[in-house]
């Protein structure tokens, strides 16, 4: 049984509680001692020896009370201790003032490849592969692996040090968490805007490659959401749980993108961590890792990231040791890299182990049918952002949306939209709301013949009515497919089936009109 005898302190009085136990002779395995309580532990102490010794307990000058209680305080904390320490998944190493090891956590016993006997007890400097006790922030190997270090030193009373607490972060655990940072809300293809045949079959291709753990090559103009498809297919694939992280390989010098790519050593140029750097290879470890724009990389990364891909391997810039990483590689680009690799800016070796799976995302304006309920996908995100009354889009707006050739694509009509809903306060927002900045404005849309917005019924309804209103206009000007196909920058075929779907030049796609 435990005991709490709940004292008035004076001195001597433990002593005193002690000294009656021993009288009785009782056996006592514990005893814990924090004024104004005595905490014991008497394994033969029954509910009837407690009354008895309660009594004589309570003729001590200043004991209180005297209670059972199911476990002493000590004994909880190092319950409650050893259950933090195991749910920690980095290893853990308390060290005393000589950098001795004192308590270490499962993660830690297992890192170190040793017994926890053997463990406890050893000093820090010989466990690691630092001759000397390394500093926080500064990387470490501990069984083979490398390891940042963080450290939270521990102080007595008076303020000398004494030891400290050590936890050692793997790469791929930080890739973890910067990874959930970065990526919060990123969702799977539910993220991925329209309904269009096109988006539809785009959608049911990348479902069929995203669980394929082989490299993944997206093409695409610029703006038509190659980044979200890419996250679609990680969030579809059996590496869901693991790290994503996204390398814009056109945004970055060659120095800087090899450093954040591959990592560096500690010293290994002016300015860089003491300890180094863990570079998204290795924050990736286990994961996905995006990269975006690919036919932008040099001829140097080129070779760098080839050799990866061989064999997994890899080293951090201004290193030695060879490092292994898990992960698999997204990557996207808005050029042809057969042209590249017919120029020689591009290695055909390199296309050939990133091209494995592929996926084109068609432009915005070979799916007209998606602009509208796009545009009020962004209408309604806009209005929400700036707070105020959604308005609608005019009869005139929808039609110069849809005769706009969107070289921007969804990037470009997001931010159209954004901006007529931040400097237009009407109800309606109309033609000379919609600012098409970076490409020619869209043609001056005739809406005579269009229904009137009180007269449609659906969406589908409208964008019919928008649709063949425009192409009864323009096809006056350019009788023939070819030619009207590259008045609205699509393809050919886009708009014979358009031209045959309303009737439009006698409805069958023909190359001069009938009329």
């Amino acid at each position: 049984m435990r005991i709490d005898v709940f004292f008035t302190d004076r001195v001597g009085i433990a002593q005193e509680i002690l000294a009656t136990l021993a009288q009785r002779a009782l056996d006592v395995s514990a005893v814990e001692v924090e004024p104004p309580h005595v905490y014991l532990e008497a394994p033969a102490l029954d509910a009837q020896g407690l009354e008895q010794l309660r009594g004589e307990l309570l003729g001590v000058a200043g004991v209180q009370s005297v209670s059972a209680v199911a476990m002493l305080p000590g004994a909880r904390r190092r319950l409650y201790l050893d259950a933090l320490l195991a749910a920690q998944e980095d290893p853990v190493l308390a060290v005393d003032a000589a950098g001795v090891v004192v308590v270490a956590n499962a993660a830690a016993v297992s890192a170190s490849g040793l017994a926890e006997s053997a463990l406890i007890g050893r000093a820090l400097p010989g466990l690691t592969d630092r001759a000397d006790t390394p500093r926080a922030g500064s990387e470490v190997q501990l069984g083979g692996q490398s390891y940042l270090l963080e450290s939270v030193a521990l102080h007595e009373a008076g303020g000398a040090v004494a030891g400290a607490v050590l936890t050692l972060h793997a790469p791929h655990r930080l890739g973890e968490r910067l990874s959930a940072l970065r990526n919060h809300g990123a969702g799977g293809f539910e993220t991925i805007l329209g309904d269009s045949p096109a988006i539809r079959q785009l959608k049911q291709r990348a479902a069929r490659m995203a669980p394929v753990d082989a490299p993944l090559l997206i093409r695409g103009e610029t703006g038509t959401g190659k980044e979200l498809i890419a996250h679609a297919c990680h969030a579809g694939s059996r590496r869901r749980d693991q790290p994503f992280f996204a390398l814009n390989c056109a945004a970055l010098p060659e120095s800087l993108a090899e450093s954040e790519l591959f990592g560096y050593a500690g010293g290994a140029f002016t300015g860089a961590l003491r300890g180094g750097k863990p570079g998204l290879l290795e924050l990736a470890d286990g994961g996905t890792l995006f990269l975006d724009e690919v036919g932008e990389m040099s001829a140097y990364l080129q070779a760098k990231l080839l050799r990866f891909l061989n064999d997994g391997s890899f080293r951090r810039v201004g290193g030695e040791r060879e490092l292994k990483a898990d992960l698999r590689i997204i990557s996207a680009t808005h050029r042809s890299l057969e042209d590249m690799v017919a120029a020689g800016t591009f290695r055909q070796d390199l296309l050939f182990r990133l091209d494995v799976l592929q996926l084109q995302v068609p432009p915005l304006r070979e799916r007209t049918e998606d602009i509208l309920p796009l545009a009020q996908v962004f209408l309604e995100r806009a209005c929400a952002q700036i707070g105020r009354p959604r308005p609608r889009i005019g009869a005139a707006a929808a039609a110069a949306l849809l005769a706009h050739p969107w070289t921007g694509n969804v990037r470009q009509l997001q931010n159209v939209v954004f901006r007529a809903v931040t400097l237009s306060e009407a109800p309606v927002i109309e033609p000379a709301d919609l600012e098409f900045v970076g490409s020619a404005p869209a043609p001056a849309a005739d809406t005579s013949t269009a229904p009137a917005v009180e007269e449609v019924g659906s969406l589908d309804d409208a964008v019919a009515g928008f649709e063949k209103a425009l192409l009864q206009r323009l096809y006056r000007d350019h009788p023939s497919t070819r030619k009207l196909a590259e008045r609205l920058r699509t393809s050919h075929s886009a708009i014979a089936v358009r031209l045959r779907k309303y009737g439009v030049g006698g409805g069958g796609g023909s190359s001069r009109s009938r009329g």
